[in-house]
């Protein structure tokens, strides 16, 4: 046990004035060492003295201390700086608090422990906190750890004590250690004492000094009651290949392995967990063999079989050292610790853990709190009551477990009956959660009060019960149906894949045909949410055409529910609608309303793409009130949500935004975060539709970042173009360029080619606004690929009829002409009344372009008729708008005043103010052409002024009144008011 430091002075308030080295010379001179309340009988004096009641007053000659024995700062040592700093606040000389300058470090062995104190030590004297340091090793984890008398005996001699002036092992060994310490306080001295390795308290009790001096102690226990504790934890990762790569060029300085190949690098850090002893073990064996590849290391640590193997450079091995910390606990904490290594998850709660062990949970916990303060386990930092382990203290427990069932049969059916417990926990409980989430009328589980708590039970043992879904055919089978609900409602849809395909091989394993049915349903349910609609197709038939042969008619119409979805996703609408329709007769059959519902809901979606919108609003009208009647909030929610999208496509966009606003409060009722995203999202379509773009914009960017929160990369991506196109009706166009292209890139990642042609369409609207015509013509033909691709006709016609817009830009109107006659061929074909109204629109515009105007007046007439139809006013103002202008151009004036006022009042009752602003410009131009008085015209552009004004346009505002205050004719300009882009909105159905 040694002691050293520097003999600087240190820095504090209040010092006694001189240089360091004339008051440390007056300390030596003096020997002032006060031994006041020792009793020290059996010392022998050297000097003179004076005894009272046994208690000496000494005085010794000159002898010589060790206050310089501090380790040099550790080569390659790094990070660490939060843990610096909070130790240095406890040393520092100024802290605010009056309580002891006294740090405890804990934690596992390995973790760097030491090292931080050393380098905290030589932190504080470059601070000149400190004239000196005494270190003393504990050795508490040796076979004979130090016991406090020796440790006093050591610090003593390194204060100058000569050993046969030390009193006996005792209180006044104790005394003296505390009265050396308060005389040099006196002489304004301040010392650091660390004291290493620590295992007990009543190791380091007697060692705290007094007064102003401070102390580090290190400790694999949670010493408490001694000062300031810090857990010590592994390193950050890209610490951990710092500390590497020094450690390497520390044996040789162009070893060159870590900047050749820092990705293996970083799995090698990986590897040895982050922990700074692994690291140097495995940076000592590759100074060992220079040419070994650090990816050919990473591989061998990689794998879980004999991974401590690994560690072990013949000096130092993290297998002892985690044998040396077993050792130090009771026979039960070291049962416990075997035990958890069959916990086939990441982490454990305390009532498994009781399961595990058969023991009372208060018993359980006071033996997992023992473990954590041994730093063996870990409290799990986001949940109360959650234990965890270090991947390399899982492989030492699985190491110890395993050589424990070998001892012989008895131990070995101890661990499987464990084991066993553990599997049926877990299952039970998942059943029993799983009640909560299911619809109406199943019987409740009393295990949890309410669908909230179910909910956190499996947030919180996910991956458990994922790993227990390996384990063996029987539990992946029973979790399968018990997980099912639970996955797809928090959208962990790759899980839910896996388990599925898990239970499809258990029922081959076991001989069940009797589940079989259900579990290929259930992996087709699981596979559509992937968007797999081929494979979930497959596995769809597969598990009808089991239902029907075992008879199961609910079994059969559930088949048939979800494959008229898989069918929906293939765009194969009229079979979607067969299946549908199928799956509602049999669920009528059996009188399964909750069914039934469903099946209404998925119609009501079906017979909207086939624009069928009137029956699909009695669809979702019928499922809406199906789901009321059973009290199945979660399915009334989805069917009030599918129910706005029909509003909205008849151009009912108040009783939408009605709908959409009801779907959002249940599903926020239910704690579906996924729905109220959907719901969020869609209700911004309805926002826009009623010209409330500022509240459209937060309605989507609420639903992204719900979308976000819930992993759903599909949703988040449809938020996201929702969200551009909000952009663009506020103008804001390289806002909304970033938001299309974010949607873009995410539909990409997912390879929803579907999302990602409609997403292409909508940035070359962007585009176009921004006037980069050319990349906008890219787009629109890019988009037109895609849907052609996918077979979707419409959004097709769509990307069609946005080129034309783009070629009319670029001044090509022949093309332009060619490709609003295509879009509204397809339109026409779909039987899409309203976007065909939308391509005779910008029909007439590029027969204008043409100057073609006869054209032009049949096309805008027809457009005008055409959204008449549809409802859709907005599209109506457009039409006389153009209408007006074609009038203009074959210098029939009156017939153009006309349409451009009837332009102007409905855009403005629509409050569609950018485009009011066009239309009274427009007007403004022909009552010029009309030869009317100044006044008249000076109102229009005013009026057009005011509509850009009140849009937020401030540059076409300006320039209105710049015209309203000229006296020079505007010339008219052919088209001056295109049509709305045909965009490609995102709705989320249920």
């Amino acid at each position: 046990m040694v002691v050293g430091g520097k003999n600087n002075s240190a820095k504090r308030k209040g010092k006694k004035s001189g240089k360091p080295q004339q008051r440390q010379a007056r300390a030596r001179e003096a020997a002032e060492n006060d031994f006041r309340g020792a009793d020290f009988a059996h010392s022998q004096v050297l000097g003179y003295g004076t005894m009272t009641a046994n208690t000496y007053v000494q005085q010794y000659a000159p002898v010589p201390t060790a206050l310089d024995a501090l380790p040099p700062p550790p080569v390659g040592f790094t990070g660490r700086e939060d843990d610096l700093a909070y130790i240095l606040g406890v040393l520092d000389p100024d802290r605010s608090d009056e309580g002891p300058a006294v740090a405890v470090l804990s934690g596992w062995g390995g973790v760097g422990k030491t090292t931080l104190a050393y380098a905290a030590g030589h932190a504080a004297q470059k601070r000149d906190w400190f004239t000196g340091v005494l270190l003393v090793d504990l050795r508490g984890y040796d076979t004979r750890p130090a016991q406090a008398e020796e440790a006093l005996e050591a610090l003593l001699r390194s204060l100058g004590v000569p050993h046969e002036h030390l009193p006996p092992p005792g209180a006044g060994r104790e005394a003296l250690y505390r009265s050396q310490l308060n005389a040099r306080q006196e002489e304004g001295e301040r010392l650091l004492v660390v004291a290493d390795n620590a295992s007990a308290i009543a190791q380091v009790q007697p060692l705290v000094p007094p007064g102003h001096h401070g102390m580090l102690v290190t400790s694999r226990l949670r010493l408490t009651g001694l000062g300031r504790m810090r857990t010590v934890n592994r390193l950050q990762p890209e610490d951990a290949v710092a500390l590497l790569e020094a450690a390497l060029k520390n044996n040789d300085p162009d070893d060159p392995r870590v900047g050749q190949d820092p990705a293996a690098a970083e799995r090698l850090a990986s590897a040895c967990g982050y922990l700074p002893l692994a690291l140097q073990i495995t940076a000592a064996l590759l100074a060992q063999d220079p040419g070994q590849p650090l990816s050919e290391r990473a591989d061998a640590l990689g794998g879980t079989d004999g991974i401590l193997d690994g560690l072990d450079d013949g000096e130092r091995s993290l297998r002892t050292m985690f044998d040396q910390s077993l050792e130090r606990l009771t026979p039960q904490e070291q049962d416990l610790f075997r035990l958890l290594a069959l916990n086939p998850g990441p982490n454990i709660s305390t009532p498994a853990a009781a399961v595990l062990a058969d023991q009372p949970q208060p018993a359980t916990e006071r033996l997992l709190a023992r473990l954590a303060a041994s730093h063996l386990i870990e409290r799990t930092p986001a949940v109360r009551g959650r234990w965890q382990m270090h991947d390399l203290l899982l492989a030492y427990a699985h190491e110890q477990a395993t050589a424990a069932m070998d001892r012989g049969r008895a131990p070995r059916r101890r661990y499987d009956q464990a084991r066993d417990r553990l599997i049926h926990h877990y299952i039970q409980y998942a059943e029993a959660a799983d009640t909560h989430l299911d619809p109406p009328g199943r019987p409740l589980s009393a295990r949890f009060t309410d669908r909230e708590q179910a909910l956190e039970w499996f947030d919180a043992e996910r991956e458990n019960l994922m790993a227990t879904a390996h384990t063996t055919p029987q539990a992946g089978l029973d979790l399968s149906s018990a997980l099912g609900s639970y996955l797809k409602w928090r959208r962990h849809l790759q899980d839910h894949v896996v388990v599925n395909a898990l239970a499809l091989d258990a029922c081959t394993k076991l001989n069940d045909t009797r589940r079989k049915a259900a579990v290929w349903n259930n992996l087709g349910g699981a596979l559509l949410g992937l968007r797999r609609f081929e494979d979930a197709l497959h596995a769809l038939e597969t598990a009808r055409d089991l239902y029907q042969q075992t008879g199961d008619t609910n079994g059969e119409a559930t088949a048939w529910n979800n494959l008229g979805s898989a069918l929906l996703g293939l765009r194969r609408f009229d079979d979607a609608l067969h299946a549908l329709d199928t799956a509602r007769d049999l669920y009528q059959q059996t009188g399964n309303t909750n069914g039934e519902a469903t099946a209404w809901n998925n119609l009501g979606t079906t017979l909207q793409d086939l624009r069928r919108f009137d029956d699909a609003l009695h669809a979702l009208e019928t499922a809406r009130d199906l789901c009321q009647q059973t009290g199945d909030t979660h399915g009334e929610a989805t069917a009030w949500n599918n129910l706005g999208n029909a509003l909205k496509r008849l151009r009912r966009f108040e009783d939408a935004l009605h709908a959409h606003q009801t779907a959002r409060d249940l599903y926020q009722q239910t704690g579906d975060t996924h729905g109220e995203a959907a719901a969020w999202n869609d209700l911004g379509n309805a926002l826009a539709g009623l010209c409330r773009f500022d509240d459209a914009l937060h309605a989507h960017q609420t639903a992204r970042d719900l979308h976000q929160q819930t992993g759903d990369t599909n949703g988040e991506a449809a938020a996201w173009n929702n969200l551009g196109n909000a952009l663009q009706d506020l103008r804001r166009f390289d806002d909304a360029l970033h938001a299309h292209q974010t949607a873009r890139d995410l539909h990409q990642q997912t390879g929803n080619t579907n999302g990602e042609a409609g997403v292409w369409n909508d940035l070359g609207n962007a585009l176009r606004e921004l006037r980069r015509f050319d990349d906008a013509l890219h787009a629109h033909q890019t988009a037109r690929h895609l849907h052609q691709q996918t077979g979707n006709t419409n959004g097709e016609a769509a990307a069609w009829n946005n080129l034309g817009n783009a070629l009319q830009d670029l001044r090509r109107f022949d093309d332009a002409l060619h490709a609003h006659q295509t879009a509204r061929h397809l339109h026409q074909q779909t039987g899409n009344t309203n976007d065909e109204a939308t391509a005779w629109n910008n029909l007439g515009n590029a027969c204008q372009g043409l100057r073609r105007f006869e054209d032009a007046l049949h096309a805008h007439q027809t457009a005008r008729d055409l959204h008449q139809q549809a409802g859709d006013t907005n599209g109506e103002a457009i039409a006389w708008n153009n209408l007006g202008t074609a009038y203009r151009g074959l210098g029939r004036v009156d017939e153009a005043v006309v349409a451009g006022k009837q332009a102007a009042a409905m855009l403005a009752a629509e409050r569609d103010w950018f485009r009011t602003g066009e239309a009274w410009g427009e007007l403004a131009i022909t009552l010029t052409a009309a030869g009317a008085d100044t006044a008249q015209v000076r109102e229009a552009w005013e009026q057009s002024a005011q509509a850009y004004t009140q849009a937020g346009a401030d540059e076409e505002a300006a320039a209105s009144r710049e015209h309203a205050n000229s006296t020079e004719t505007v010339e008219a300009q052919v088209p001056a008011v295109a049509d709305l882009p045909a965009r490609d909105v995102a709705s989320e159905s249920g």
